[in-house]
């Protein structure tokens, strides 16, 4: 109803004062709401030990109630060798948590002992010290109660806050194990760490983290890659997602699988966090993710708005503003974000790091068929070949002399070139050409911003359209499942001492019911009615009818394994469509990370590959090429002879993994509030139109 503020530094001591407090929203302060008169009277007075212990008990109440103590973010990532349950020796998979009165529970994956879950949890901690979390795993059953795979716990009080947690659980009372991330963040605003007093902020503690990552240490810990620190100090203009007018925001930080979270601010649309975050870095190519949510007590947060910052966009010590975006990161959202980030990082140990596999990222939405999806990843694939095109079309004019001047010139290139042709001049051909190009950039001719608007505007589109599409299929679904809200409950029926006839057990829907009891079509929650040879004469024509029904129950039975057995089609259906949508789009990320490495999209890797292209140069001139062949024989051949778990990988596509393709630069593009405005003017123009 309103709220106000009392400045105890206008009172004077054992003097009564009338005060008036305005009532205000503090979202909309101008708006009076109401007031209270007040005689306040400021005394001195010794405190009572069990008064202070009886503060503190309410103070410590009114923490639960209000704020918790922190967040424990639980990542299930899979299940290993699971106790077969079903007939055909696999099982149904699905996990259950539990810490005190919170719950939830994964996804079921069929028909497989070794389930890929990929799900992510957020549980509420309000002791300090930590607490306990049930794990059960259960296999999936249609018609009979779930079965029971195993069991197995986690004590959070022995892991350490701040930090990400690989755990293998074996299971108990059962066969397999699960692989799990947890993570601890401490919420509670008096955990948060003063900004003055942050790391790098510290001089000597600045001096040992830059000797710890100079190049003369390169060579020592090749895994530590760097350390960035992330200040999250405020947002405004958010986005309003409570009836009240306001919101209540906090923010998740992620980079790669490790994630941490800001404490709530509670009814406000320009919250303030000051929270400071510490990483170490795994991959300078990672992409640091901040999104903010809208806290809800009742069920799972709401989105307001993300941005996803590459580490080598990072600009030490600068206070920037980032306008939020969608979800899909291709369009401007209401509200910015403040923060500030420093990175340091070893560049030798992050040079040899980009030709290994890339962190695989455990938490990724579920991959589904999509209309718009696959025509976006055809048109994009389309793009590729049209230049492809164009560049035959290209060398075909030479030879066609549709312009003297230009075939003479080629034909002039192509006589140097072949008659003084080597191999060490494909790697110099290629090292000119990334340097031409970074000089036609340093010049100012880049038309790389015109292609990425346009992409822009397509993906805006697209995205419109998904939504769209998203929609109307949620109405079909409601519409679908009101209309089966019963008959797909199901009720045994025991027939036994009908005549001579032995007991059977059959199912019968709702309807069936309805149709054959009219007085227990009321009893939505009915779950078992027997009918024995008790009932009397009056009673005959409902036991005939459910006797008559038995016949239609066979019926339906095989009705529901065709159904099944449709469901198993349209299943293979779409994950061959998954497959082609997936496949065009690996055909065009190829091509466009090929071309954005020659565009210096990502100018250290652009610098890497000049190093690389000069140094293969010189390896090749000077060297022959059997020595160079018979080095990376021997190296490929006693790779898995001197470390039998080493990944096999092919680093040039390791390397390319890292360049971003068009609809990465997208997604990382920082907007500024002009650029938003006209990404959304276009957005409502797609919509009227």
């Amino acid at each position: 109803m309103g709220s106000a503020y009392l400045d105890l530094t206008n009172l004077e001591l054992n003097r009564p004062i009338d005060v008036i407090l305005n009532l205000k929203d503090p979202s909309c302060p101008v708006q009076i709401l109401g007031y209270l008169l007040m005689t306040v009277t400021l005394v001195y007075r010794e405190t009572d030990p069990r008064e202070t212990v009886q503060n503190i008990r309410l103070l410590e109440a009114h923490k639960r109630d209000e704020l918790w103590r922190g967040v424990v973010s639980v990542t299930l990532v899979e299940g290993r060798d699971l106790k077969p349950m079903d007939p055909n020796g696999l099982s149904d998979p699905y996990v259950k948590f539990k810490m005190g009165c919170q719950k939830y529970k994964s996804k079921a994956i069929l028909k497989t002992l070794n389930p890929k879950w990929r799900e992510q949890f957020d549980f509420l901690l309000a002791e300090e010290k930590g607490g306990i979390i049930d794990i059960t795993v259960w296999d999936k059953d249609s018609l009979k109660k779930d079965d029971f795979i195993g069991r197995c716990q986690v004590d959070l009080a022995g892991l350490s806050k701040e930090h990400t947690h690989r755990l293998d659980l074996a299971l108990s009372g059962g066969k397999g194990s699960l692989v799990l991330l947890v993570t601890l963040t401490a919420s509670a605003p008096v955990s948060i760490s003063d900004l003055s007093f942050t790391t790098l902020d510290n001089e000597e503690e600045h001096n040992k983290i830059m000797a710890k990552y100079s190049l003369l240490r390169s060579f020592q810990n090749l895994r530590d890659i760097g350390f960035v620190q992330v200040k999250i100090i405020k947002a405004e203009g958010l986005m309003v997602a409570d009836v009240t007018g306001s919101s209540d925001p906090f923010c998740v930080i992620e980079l790669n699988n490790d994630r941490l979270q800001t404490h709530t601010v509670h009814r406000s649309l320009n919250p303030e966090w000051n929270k400071v975050f510490t990483f170490n870095i795994k991959d300078i190519h990672s992409v640091l993710e901040v999104t903010v949510y809208d806290e809800d007590r009742d069920r799972s947060a709401d989105f307001l708005g993300k941005v996803a910052i590459p580490l080598l966009n990072i600009q030490n010590g600068e206070q920037k503003a980032y306008v939020l975006k969608n979800k899909n990161l291709t369009g401007a959202t209401k509200g910015v974000i403040y923060l500030e980030m420093d990175v340091i990082f070893n560049v030798i140990r992050a040079s040899i790091r980009t030709i290994t596999p890339k962190e695989e990222k455990y938490i990724e939405e579920e991959q589904k068929i999509s209309k718009e999806l696959l025509q976006k990843n055809y048109y994009r694939v389309r793009r590729c070949i049209m230049v492809l095109v164009n560049t035959g079309r290209y060398i075909n004019s030479c030879f066609e002399w549709e312009s003297p001047q230009r075939s003479l010139t080629a034909f002039l290139i192509y006589l140097v070139t072949v008659w003084n042709f080597e191999l060490y001049v494909i790697p110099l051909l290629l090292f000119v050409l990334l340097i031409y190009n970074y000089c036609l950039i340093r010049s100012g001719k880049d038309n790389r911003i015109s292609s990425m608007q346009e992409l822009e505007e397509s993906l805006i589109a697209y995205e419109e359209d998904e939504e769209d599409r998203t929609d109307k299929q949620i109405i079909e679904n409601l519409d679908v499942l009101h209309s089966q809200e019963f008959s797909l409950l199901t009720i045994e029926i025991s027939c036994g001492g009908i005549g001579n006839s032995p007991t059977k057990w059959k199912h019968m829907t709702i309807e069936g019911w309805q149709k054959y009891f009219p007085p227990l079509s009321t009893l939505k929650r009915v779950q078992t009615a027997r009918i024995n040879k008790s009932y009397k004469t009056s009673s005959m024509k409902e036991i005939l009818g459910v006797i008559k029904y038995f016949n239609g129950a066979v019926s339906s039975f095989s009705k529901e394994s065709e159904r099944k057995g449709l469901m198993d089609k349209l299943s293979a259906i779409q994950e061959v469509g998954v497959a082609v949508q997936n496949g065009l789009d690996e055909v065009a990320n190829l091509y466009e990370r090929v071309k954005n490495t020659f565009n210096w999209t990502v100018p250290f890797l652009s610098w890497l590959a000049v190093f690389v292209l000069f140094a293969g140069t010189i390896i090749l001139y000077f060297i022959p090429l059997r020595y160079i062949l018979l080095v990376w024989g021997i190296h490929k051949f006693t790779k898995k002879l001197r470390n039998p778990f080493l990944i096999d990988n092919n680093e040039l596509l390791d390397f390319l993994s890292r360049v971003h393709s068009d609809v990465e630069v997208v997604h990382f593009h920082e907007l500024n509030q002009e650029s938003s405005q006209g990404l959304m003017t276009f957005k409502k123009k797609t919509n009227s139109g």
